[in-house]
């Protein structure tokens, strides 16, 4: 799957993890993570931008902690439709993009954002693409935080699997978070395993 087709399966997603769907669902374990190292790093003023952002189920539940400054992008524009109906008071107060991650970052100013995260993005990035990890390092001024799947194992790993494909439909591309940004000059504060998906926190120094 190239870095187009890839995005193609994303912008006209239906069905399951479509927005509906994940409107649906509702906040969960990571959106109570995300809001506790919030709690703990950031004011409730904070530039905050998720990429990925769907139809902004954990927005929401940010907005709900206290948090204003709100931002998101994702490829599919349903999704917005979608969360004016499921999320009203965050649609109307939000400033929403639909756009790639790719065409977004290279756009943003230097220090844009006090606080960029994302959750099950980053891993649907290609391979090709790449390059937008340190691009995101540049429009953050504070902190960035991944919420990715890591595996279920003790080991959180794939055993060196590169990638795999869920219901044989689209392909999760596995990285060391960890040392993906670690190597771009950031400091991991928080690396905290769920479920599925492992929170990290990271630092810009």
């Amino acid at each position: 799957m190239d870095p187009e087709e890839n995005h193609r399966g994303w912008a006209n997603r239906s069905g399951q993890f479509s927005p509906t769907y994940y409107a649906e669902l509702g906040a969960n374990e990571v959106s109570e993570t995300l809001a506790s190292v919030f709690d703990h790093y950031v004011g409730s003023d904070a530039a905050i931008l998720e990429l990925g952002c769907s139809s902004g189920r954990h927005l929401a539940h940010l907005r709900s902690q206290g948090y204003e400054n709100l931002t998101g992008i994702d490829l599919n524009d349903e999704s917005f439709e979608v969360m004016a109906e499921y999320f009203p008071e965050l649609a109307e107060t939000g400033t929403f993009h639909t756009s790639s991650l790719e065409d977004f970052v290279v756009d943003a100013p230097d220090d844009h954002f006090d606080v960029i995260y994302s959750v099950e993005t980053l891993q649907h990035v290609h391979p090709d693409d790449e390059w937008v990890f340190e691009e995101m390092t540049r429009i953050t001024s504070d902190l960035l935080i991944t919420a990715e799947n890591e595996g279920n194992s003790p080991k959180r790993g794939r055993d060196g699997e590169e990638v795999s494909y869920v219901n044989d439909d689209f392909p999760l591309f596995h990285r060391n978070w960890k040392q993906v940004f670690s190597n771009l000059g950031l400091a991991q504060l928080v690396a905290e395993p769920g479920k599925r998906d492992t929170v990290r926190a990271f630092r810009v120094v």
